[in-house]
């Protein structure tokens, strides 16, 4: 099916968002967040991410399709993410999805959220989308993925070991008496500091590690030496320790990353989840992709959160590829369980 019409609805973690595209073209990506709901509590509460789902959902589907300037019965498909996330807020996507489905008659995709961010770097490209080296770090992920075909042959070459790139951002942040999320605070202030100033460790870096985790990340020893160093160091320079720290976070996001991609023989590395939109990643990747000679794709910024696009042009994907459509009451799943859709 040729340009067809999918809406896309995500609802993994705090943010209810609606996509609709046709084809690779998007027509519309709808975001109600609640993130400051979250921030006197430092993190997302699961139970407030539910309820603000239910209650934003009718709201972002109209502005969507209005946006979009078509209605429901235009749809030819729907797409919602099933996994990885939290369970009561996928539940909340699901359902609506589901009940979408049911009434329209049309079939429905519940895809993988991994894939999904992935996936929004097709839209407004052309031709056939070459293999590649995907780098996905977002507050609950940080892996790496071999892509031969996004809907039906993806390779997890690795992934943390212990907390994701954004959770470590929000931990640091949280330490350092910096908004919540911590990913843009962090962001801000290193624009004014050294990233050499101090020497944080780049974890499952030695020649050991790499033996036993290649692909593999792990933060939970670099969130230790900044706590430890704001301890003894009462008169910290707040601006260096944010920029020493976000640099041994991309510093280890990029060794791996581009490591993969040279030993895969794969000339394209792509970026995507909420991280992706870090100013220096973004910069540091541009260099060192230019000398390596490696096609780098990172999506716009605000392409690079969770957001309803990104499920709607992976649905649109497995609509194009003759993929058979989830049944309704598909399972969902907090963890990792794959990159098919579910049946």
């Amino acid at each position: 099916m040729n340009e067809a019409l999918v809406l896309g609805i995500e609802t993994s973690c705090d943010e209810t968002a609606v996509g609709i595209v046709k084809g690779r073209k998007l027509l519309a990506n709808v975001i109600s967040s609640s993130v400051a709901e979250h921030a006197r509590f430092g993190g997302v509460v699961p139970e407030i991410a539910a309820r603000a789902h239910l209650e934003a959902m009718p709201h972002v589907i109209k502005e969507a399709l209005d946006k979009a300037k078509i209605s429901l019965k235009d749809i030819d498909a729907i797409s919602v993410t099933a996994g990885p996330g939290l369970i009561g807020a996928l539940l909340v996507g699901t359902s609506s999805a589901t009940g979408l489905a049911i009434g329209l008659d049309k079939p429905i995709y519940g895809v993988n959220h991994l894939s999904a961010h992935i996936a929004v770097d097709v839209l407004g490209r052309e031709g056939k989308v070459p293999p590649a080296i995907a780098l996905l770090v977002s507050g609950g992920h940080s892996s790496i993925l071999q892509v031969n075909d996004l809907t039906t042959d993806v390779i997890n070459l690795g992934a943390t070991i212990d907390d994701a790139a954004g959770e470590a951002f929000d931990k640091i942040a949280r330490i350092m008496d910096l908004p919540f999320p911590g990913g843009p605070s962090i962001d801000n202030e290193s624009k004014s500091g050294d990233p050499s100033s101090i020497s944080f460790p780049r974890g499952l870096t030695s020649a050991k590690d790499i033996e036993e985790h290649r692909y593999d990340f792990s933060f939970s020893g670099l969130k230790t030496a900044v706590s430890r160093y704001l301890a003894q160091n009462l008169n910290y320079d707040r601006a260096n320790v944010a920029a020493s720290f976000q640099e041994a976070v991309v510093d280890v996001l990029l060794e791996k990353s581009l490591s993969a991609a040279k030993e895969k023989g794969i000339e394209e590395l792509i970026i995507a989840g909420g991280v992706a939109a870090n100013s220096r990643l973004r910069e540091v990747a541009k260099d060192r992709c230019q000398k390596l000679g490696i096609n780098l794709r990172i999506p716009s910024p605000a392409l690079c959160t969770d957001n309803g696009a990104m499920v709607a042009a992976l649905g649109a994907m497995a609509l194009e590829a003759g993929l058979t459509p989830s049944v309704p009451g598909f399972e969902v799943s907090a963890q990792f369980e794959g990159f098919a859709p579910r049946r």
